[in-house]
């Protein structure tokens, strides 16, 4: 049976921002058949439940991989080095338990794929990708967005 990796919270763990879970009958039904590894980024970097939300500020996450972008919370607080432990921390996992696909929660920071919040708290969307996607991109993993959440 071949494993994905999927975040956590579309798994029915509550360990989004907002201390809730995003499961949904879809995205059981994107992951059946395969080996589920479930795993959320923020957490595994050391971020708390709940905790204040968090956007890509001066790029997406494969510039914060490069240096020249930032993660924030809505306080200003800069988050990104938990961000990025948390991305390595998610594709040691995936790479451990053979994972060549990942099933991420649409427009987070971390697993965000193709669009992401603009950095300014207003509910904006650009195109973009988290960091934990970005990681996983540059890394083979094929990344996609769970439906319907």
């Amino acid at each position: 049976m071949e494993a994905i990796l999927v975040s956590a919270c579309l798994r029915g763990v509550p360990c989004r921002f907002d201390g809730r879970h995003k499961a949904s009958p879809e995205c059981e039904e994107a992951v059946a058949g395969h080996a589920v590894v479930a795993f959320c980024p923020e957490v595994a970097g050391g971020l708390a439940t709940p905790r204040r939300p968090a956007e890509l500020v001066g790029g997406d996450g494969h510039d914060v991989l490069d240096g020249t972008a930032r993660v924030v919370e809505d306080t200003g607080r800069d988050v990104t080095e938990a961000f990025v432990a948390g991305a390595r921390r998610a594709l040691a996992a995936a790479r451990q338990a053979g994972c060549t696909e990942a099933l991420l929660m649409p427009r987070s920071p971390s697993c965000g794929r193709g669009v992401v919040y603009d950095g300014s708290f207003a509910g904006e969307l650009v195109p973009g990708d988290g960091v934990t996607a970005a990681l996983l991109e540059r890394n083979g993993i094929a990344v996609r967005s769970a439906p319907s959440v």
